[in-house]
């Protein structure tokens, strides 16, 4: 990284990959010393998570330390054209990423319908959240998730591949990469995410834009999860909408990502 840059979207290009690799590993041992130090973070699945990501948000907050720029990219987040295009990112990405349990529970309803003998598929009933599991939820995945995700592998990742590799390239490896640590369910809708938040990334070179996208997909998965709205949402009569509007998503998400790929080919 590059101290003499005070511009926070420059210096953030600047972190190179091995230096975050760095940062990860330092954050690994650290985490394995407290879990020996401090057992209870060692029998707790969820806690134990917390002190390596804080650590690599310290991280983050050391590389950019003495920048500017983070007032001037939150203004621009709320000019009205951009604000549009948040809110039609994300609804398309979230409204897609339903998509493969909506193909299952529609199955499932046909299934029964024809067969009324079966019973509903197991995984596709509600599960009661535990307040320590809907605590973690609230802090990793709202709160530290969107900052933290997008700093790693659209401020780095992302930005470091497309000059060796390309634009595209860089685009399918890093949302490649990000979309393994998601659910064998989510991997797909969160591959296609990673491409959307490469390419807003590219148009603003503004870190924010993705981070409220971000925010707002993973605070309305969790609202989801946690109010056992999934349950209603994959039942009759609201299944069939479902599907419908995640196969809908899915084709304006594909629209939006050749458009774009387009433009860098051709640039």
């Amino acid at each position: 990284m590059d101290f003499d840059v005070t511009d926070l979207n420059v210096r953030l290009r600047t972190i190179r990959i091995r230096e975050l690799a760095l940062a990860i590993f330092v954050a690994f041992v650290i985490t394995l010393v407290l879990s020996l130090l401090f057992p209870v973070l060692e029998n707790d699945g969820d806690l134990i998570v917390m002190p390596f990501l804080i650590l690599l948000l310290l991280f983050f907050a050391w590389a950019l330390r003495g920048t500017y720029g983070l007032k001037n990219n939150f203004s621009k987040i709320l000019e009205s054209d951009n604000r549009r295009e948040i809110f039609y990112i994300f609804l398309i990405n979230i409204l897609f990423a339903f998509i493969f349990v909506a193909i299952i529970s529609n199955l499932d309803i046909f299934i029964n319908f024809v067969y009324p003998e079966n019973m509903p598929a197991p995984d596709l009933l509600p599960e009661v959240m535990e307040p320590s599991s809907l605590l973690f939820d609230i802090l990793s995945s709202i709160i530290i998730a969107p900052v933290l995700e997008e700093l790693l592998f659209r401020g780095v990742l992302f930005n470091r591949l497309k000059i060796r590799i390309g634009i595209i390239p860089a685009m399918l490896l890093s949302s490649g990469i990000f979309a393994i640590g998601h659910e064998f369910g989510g991997i797909i809708s969160a591959f296609v995410f990673g491409i959307c938040m490469c390419i807003i990334y590219l148009k603003t070179d503004n870190i924010l834009m993705t981070m409220s996208i971000h925010f707002l997909n993973n605070l309305v998965a969790v609202f989801i999860d946690a109010s056992g709205l999934e349950q209603h949402l994959f039942q009759l009569p609201l299944a069939p909408i479902v599907l419908l509007l995640s196969i809908l998503s899915g084709l304006l998400i594909l629209l939006y990502i050749i458009d774009n790929f387009r433009s860098y080919r051709a640039g």
